[in-house]
């Protein structure tokens, strides 16, 4: 868990990144929301698409991490996402490990979290049925607010801190 000074400090320089960039969005603060189920209590217009985000790594000595961003009511098999990432099994990556790459706390994964892997270690992986989306709402990197904003600038701000980036498709319909 991060001190309320700490995930401050992080989203002010999320928004300060955001508009040193241009990027235009639309901020929503609300109670800490740890869990897709408590982003749906907060009631956002039926117009944005609320992003679930699930950091993963593989099992191998020098383990792979990725950041997958799905719409909230995808379900995400993880032996279907090793698959299309070319790995043979992935697990949800420890707290520890969410606080060394992306300086974050269980609760507050973002794609904007990448503004924090200073060694562009993480991969974004992107479902293919978020890209074009106008209204995406992402934390951040604070989970007491919500963000809203293009899938391309979302690509924008990743590709601009040097993660690399790939996309998938996530089988199935939105929950």
């Amino acid at each position: 868990m991060r001190s309320a000074e700490e995930k401050a400090k992080s989203r002010n320089a999320v928004l300060e990144k955001l508009d040193q960039m241009g990027i235009l969005y639309e901020m929503v603060e609300h109670p800490a929301a740890y869990t897709v189920e408590d982003m749906d209590r907060i009631g956002f217009d039926e117009k944005v698409t609320v992003c679930k985000n699930l950091f993963v790594r593989d099992q191998k000595k020098k383990p792979s991490h990725w950041l997958v961003v799905v719409h909230k009511d995808k379900r995400a098999d993880l032996d279907s996402l090793a698959e299309q990432l070319g790995t043979k099994h992935l697990s949800f990556a420890s707290a520890d490990r969410l606080k060394r790459y992306l300086g974050l706390a269980q609760g507050e994964v973002t794609p904007l979290g990448v503004l924090n892997d200073v060694n562009h270690e993480v991969t974004v992986v992107f479902d293919r049925d978020i890209i074009g989306n106008m209204h995406l709402g992402v934390h951040p990197n604070d989970n007491t607010a919500t963000l809203i904003l293009s899938f391309d600038d979302i690509l924008k701000v990743v590709k601009q801190n040097g993660n690399p980036v790939r996309y998938i498709t996530v089988p199935g319909e939105k929950e």
